[in-house]
C-alpha cells in the first residue's frame, strides 16, 4: 500500500540521504566483462538490508555482474519518483515497488517488462502472482516476506494473566477488562503518525471477505459500500469500541509509533493494532521482542471463520528501458530462489513466510512469523483489500483517527470513507462510479 514505505521509515527513524543518480549504465559489458545493473529500493532500513543482502549474495554467486543501488524517499515522494522516472525512460534497470493495486498506477503494459510464463517465476508461487500482474499479465518476483495486519500481543502479559487467544470480538473485549484491571493498558494506539489508526479497518478485511465474498469485486464496480455492509462497517466500530470502554492508553492521541511499539515490547501495553513488518527492526535494541510478542488476527463474530489479513511482499520489477536484459532477469531469478531467501534471512529476521517454493522460516523465526505461519497452514488467510482492489481512499488515515477517538460514530465514519474512495475511482476510470 502506499504508506507501506512510510510505515518502516517511522519505525525505525530513516530517511533518504542520498541524492538520486541517473540510471548510467550503457548496453555494452565494462572491459573486464562484467556488466552494471542499477537498482533503485527503498530508504527505510529494513528494505536497505534486505536489498543489500540480495545484491552482495548475487554478486558472490555470478561475478560477471554487478549492482549499483540508490535509494529513493519513502511515502508519497517516493512514489512521484518512481512514476516520473519511468514516464520519463530513466528508471534504474530493477527498482522495489510495492504489490497490489498501486502497481497498476505505473502503467506496467507500458513500463515494465512482461514476465510471463518466464522461468525467473519459476520458484514464484502462484497464488502470489495476482498482486504483481496487470491484465493477466505478471510483472514481479517477491522482495521480501509476507506480513500480518491485526493485533500484535505481548505473549508474557497474558501468560501471567492466563488469558488465550480471542477467538472472537467479544473474547477479545472480555481480555481487555481483564487486562485493565491488571493495572496494564489493554489497547495501544498511536494517532500521532495517522497512518497507524487505519488497522483496525484494513486488517479486520479476512472477517469482511468471510461474511461477503463478493466484496472485493462489488466494491470495485461501485455496487458494494462500506456504510451498508454491516461487516465492513466493523472495523470502524472496533476502533469505537475500545475507546468507548477505557481500553486506550492515556495520550493515544499525541502517541507516535515508536512510543506504542516500545510500550508492547515492554508489556506496558498488551494489545497493538499493527503490522507484523515493524518488528524485525526492534530486535537489535529490544531483543525480547523475538519471544515476547505474539500475533492474531483480528477476531471476527464467528470464531469458525477467523483468520488472517495479510499484506503481500513488495516486489522487484525490471524496467521496460533496461539495456541489460538478461542480466537483470538473473538478478530477479535469485531473488526468486531458496537461495536468494536464505541471504535476506541471514541478514533480516523474516517477519512472515516468504512467497517463494522450498522456502520456509528458520528455526530461530520470531513468534510473529511462527504465528501467521500457522494461519497459512491452515488456510485461514486473505489478502488486505488493496491486494484485491484498486480503490483506496486518501483520507482514510484522518476518518479513523476520528471515529477511533470517539468524534464520529463508526457508521457516520464508514459513510465519509465511501465519499472519499469516489474521487479515486473516477480518476482510474472504474465502471459503476
Amino acid at each position: 500500500m502506499k504508506t507501506s514505505h512510510r510505515m518502516l521509515a517511522s519505525a525505525v527513524a530513516v530517511l533518504a540521504t542520498a541524492a538520486l543518480a541517473s540510471c548510467g549504465s550503457g548496453s555494452e559489458p565494462a572491459a573486464d566483462g562484467t556488466v552494471t545493473l542499477s537498482f533503485m529500493t527503498g530508504s527505510d532500513q529494513s528494505t536497505v538490508d534486505t536489498s543489500k543482502a540480495l545484491a552482495d549474495a548475487f554478486m558472490k554467486a555470478d561475478p560477471t555482474i554487478k549492482i549499483d543501488m540508490e535509494h529513493q524517499p519513502g511515502g508519497s515522494e517516493g512514489d512521484n519518483v518512481v512514476k516520473t522516472r519511468l514516464s520519463t525512460g530513466e528508471m534504474t534497470d530493477v527498482f522495489w515497488y510495492n504489490s497490489g493495486s498501486l502497481l497498476q498506477a505505473l502503467n506496467p503494459a507500458q513500463t515494465l517488462v512482461d514476465l510471463t510464463g518466464d522461468p525467473v517465476l519459476a520458484q514464484v508461487q502462484p497464488d502470489y502472482l495476482p498482486v504483481v500482474s496487470h491484465d493477466g499479465k505478471a510483472y514481479g518476483v517477491p522482495a521480501t516476506t509476507m506480513g500480518g495486519g491485526g493485533i500484535l500481543y505481548n505473549r508474557k502479559v497474558y501468560e501471567r494473566l492466563g488469558l488465550e487467544v480471542p477467538r472472537t470480538w467479544a473474547d477479545f473485549m472480555a481480555n481487555n477488562d481483564t487486562i485493565k484491571a491488571a493495572g496494564v493498558t489493554p489497547v495501544i494506539s498511536t494517532f500521532k503518525d495517522t497512518w497507524t489508526s487505519q488497522i483496525f479497518v484494513l486488517a479486520d478485511y479476512h472477517n469482511v471477505q468471510a461474511a461477503v465474498p463478493g466484496f472485493a469485486a462489488d466494491y470495485t464496480a461501485g455496487k458494494a459500500k462500506f456504510a451498508t455492509t454491516p461487516a465492513a462497517t466493523g472495523g470502524f466500530q472496533h476502533l469505537a469500541d475500545v475507546h468507548a470502554k477505557g481500553h486506550l492508553n492515556k495520550g493515544f492521541g499525541s502517541a507516535t509509533l515508536d512510543q506504542g511499539l516500545k510500550m508492547l515490547v515492554e508489556g506496558e501495553g498488551a494489545h497493538y493494532a499493527m503490522l507484523s513488518q515493524l518488528l524485525p527492526p526492534l530486535l537489535e535494541t529490544y531483543p525480547q521482542t523475538a519471544t515476547d510478542v505474539g500475533y492474531f488476527g483480528i477476531p471476527g463474530d464467528d470464531p469458525a471463520a477467523g483468520g488472517a489479513t495479510v499484506w503481500e511482499p513488495a516486489a522487484l520489477y525490471i524496467a521496460r528501458t533496461t539495456e541489460h536484459l538478461d542480466a537483470a532477469k538473473k538478478f530477479l531469478a535469485f531473488v526468486a530462489s531458496p537461495a536468494g531467501t536464505e541471504a535476506v534471512t541471514a541478514a533480516v529476521q523474516p517477519s512472515g513466510p516468504y512467497r517463494i517454493k522450498g522456502s520456509k522460516l528458520p528455526e530461530d523465526a520470531i513468534q510473529v512469523a511462527k504465528d501467521l505461519q500457522a494461519y497459512i497452514d491452515r488456510g485461514a488467510t486473505t489478502p488486505a483489500l488493496e491486494f484485491l482492489s484498486p480503490i483506496k481512499g486518501p483520507s482514510l488515515e484522518q476518518i479513523t483517527v476520528a471515529v477511533g477517538s470517539g468524534l464520529t460514530q463508526p457508521a457516520e465514519g464508514a459513510a465519509q470513507y465511501d465519499k472519499d474512495v469516489e474521487k479515486q475511482a473516477r480518476q482510474l476510470g472504474l465502471a459503476g462510479w
